[in-house]
């Protein structure tokens, strides 16, 4: 009886590739192994599991981010029918008092607010005048808004360091309270605000934020939303 020999390992090395192409193909005999679709399932949970938990929750958008997404969300489109056509005609006539005058005539802290709005070339909004109105009377009260004809405690050509200052009459004012607000890049946030006519609440954080006031108004701590009453500030004022 002749013994059995085993293969050697060259041999058992040349012929593993042999065996493992021959189990590839259709009919081998080798098997694939499968993972049930409950491992699958388990996997794909473990995964979304540690992705929520990697993922930190959004952080609440600055009185910037809050103005751009109201933008965003608050577009404006002007739609004309295709029907339209332009004709020549004849236009009536028609006469109105200067804004300006008008505004200065009625004399109130909210025809002020209008005029600062108008100086700016804002929209003179309910939202933004409700704004003007209540940071005027953060700054010089409500009493006597006119105060110094000054009613924004604005240093900007007032010849008073620290918002001490006055002006000739509140027309000038308004128009100096609206160039401050233009030219200083740190107030960019109230005007695109102004401009938007944003809700009071993103308007307002914009001021807060802004340096008009040392104290930011405790960041809106100290600044108080109830109606502010309507009060006529002296003819010599304006």
């Amino acid at each position: 009886m002749i013994p059995s020999r085993q293969p050697s390992s060259s041999r058992r090395a040349r012929e593993l590739p042999r065996r493992t192409i021959r189990a590839a193909q259709p009919g081998g005999t080798a098997q694939t192994s499968r993972r049930s679709p409950l491992a699958i399932a388990a996997s794909i949970g473990a995964f979304a599991l540690i992705a929520t938990f990697a993922i930190a929750p959004p952080a609440t958008p600055d009185a910037a981010g809050q103005l751009a997404l109201y933008i965003a969300a608050h577009p404006q489109t002007l739609s004309v029918s295709e029907r339209v056509s332009l004709q020549d005609g004849t236009r009536d006539g028609y006469s109105a008092t200067a804004g300006v005058e008008s505004l200065a005539a009625t004399g109130t802290n909210y025809a002020w607010a209008k005029l600062v709005m108008l100086s700016g070339g804002w929209p003179q909004s309910e939202a933004n005048i409700t704004v003007m109105v209540r940071w005027m009377r953060q700054e010089n009260g409500t009493d006597d808004w006119w105060n110094r004809n000054n009613p924004m405690n604005n240093g900007y050509g007032s010849g008073g360091g620290g918002g001490l200052g006055s002006y000739d009459s509140l027309v000038t004012a308004a128009q100096k309270a609206a160039e401050n607000l233009q030219r200083n890049p740190s107030f960019s946030t109230i005007v695109s605000a102004f401009a938007a006519s944003a809700p009071t609440n993103i308007t307002e954080q914009a001021i807060w934020a802004s340096p008009w006031a040392s104290s930011h108004y405790g960041n809106g701590s100290r600044w108080h939303t109830s109606p502010v009453p309507e009060i006529t500030a002296p003819v010599s004022a304006w």
